[in-house]
């Protein structure tokens, strides 16, 4: 049998922050098979995992593309490890990815990932992508795998509506659209975001753990901090603690909740 997992992460509970499934695999399955199962969830991400002797293989597929680097799905993964007793709670969930070795670790409630800084350089903003957002930037920076705008509040963040068919045309993963959250002695967050990727078959991403390896050195620079809380203003919402461990790593941490287990009953491919 293979159990399939979803898993809403970045959040404590049901129904809100990132849907991903997870499946643990005997042994690794033919690229084209995990697209098909990853089209058939229809999710943001479906994540593989096949154990090795140091920790697990893991790959990401959207229902369109393989990706290199997703922490929701890597949240959810640790989450499994541990939930399904493949893990006990104290052992760290290490993955082999493309990114390199990630990490994931429990503290207390939180599940505290190693991932890569992707920081955002200033760039010229490519053809098209002003006018699919509709905004006037602040910023325009290109990370390692998408663009980065910062904009005058989190109100424009909040109320953005993209020509999301003009922005699929834009050469990048994807586009995070950020700004400063409001001010107040009583914030939950420092800044929020929101993640469009219609050119990877994600209209919009509800929280991007990976769009945090840009954010986290972007804000902990203008704001002069090293650990900042952001909230990705999406309809389903959450919440990402991010903090810089100044050696070129990111350390983002989330929550996850279990909310369906099923049996894939499609053949499973032989490697």
């Amino acid at each position: 049998m293979l159990r399939i997992t979803q898993v809403d992460a970045f959040t404590n509970r049901p129904f809100a922050g990132n849907p991903a499934a997870v499946c643990v695999l005997p042994d690794a399955a033919e690229p084209a098979w995990m697209q098909n199962v990853a089209r058939e969830m229809n999710l943001a991400e479906t994540a593989f995992l096949v154990r090795r002797q140091d920790g697990y293989d893991l790959r990401w597929f959207t229902p369109a593309v393989e990706v290199d680097l997703c922490g929701h799905a890597t949240l959810a993964s640790a989450h499994v490890l541990w939930e399904d007793a493949h893990l006990t709670p104290s052992t760290q969930a290490r993955f082999h990815t493309k990114s390199g070795l990630l990490t994931a670790d429990r503290r207390d409630a939180w599940i505290e990932l190693d991932f890569p800084a992707t920081p955002a350089s200033p760039a010229p903003a490519p053809p098209g992508l002003i006018q699919a957002l509709g905004i006037k930037p602040r910023f325009v920076g290109r990370s390692r795998f998408d663009y980065l705008v910062e904009v005058d509040s989190e109100s424009t963040v909040r109320g953005l509506d993209p020509d999301l068919g003009a922005l699929g045309r834009v050469a990048a993963r994807g586009v995070i659209v950020t700004s400063r959250a409001n001010g107040g002695g009583d914030a939950q967050y420092d800044f929020v975001s929101r993640f469009f990727a219609p050119q990877s078959g994600v209209p919009e991403d509800p929280v991007t753990g990976s769009a945090h390896c840009a954010l986290a050195p972007y804000w902990c620079d203008k704001l002069g901090k090293q650990s900042l809380t952001g909230y990705q203003a999406s309809a389903r919402g959450g919440i990402v603690r991010v903090r810089l461990d100044g050696s070129g790593r990111v350390r983002l941490a989330g929550q996850a909740v279990t909310v369906l287990r099923g049996e894939l009953t499609a053949d499973k491919m032989a490697s």
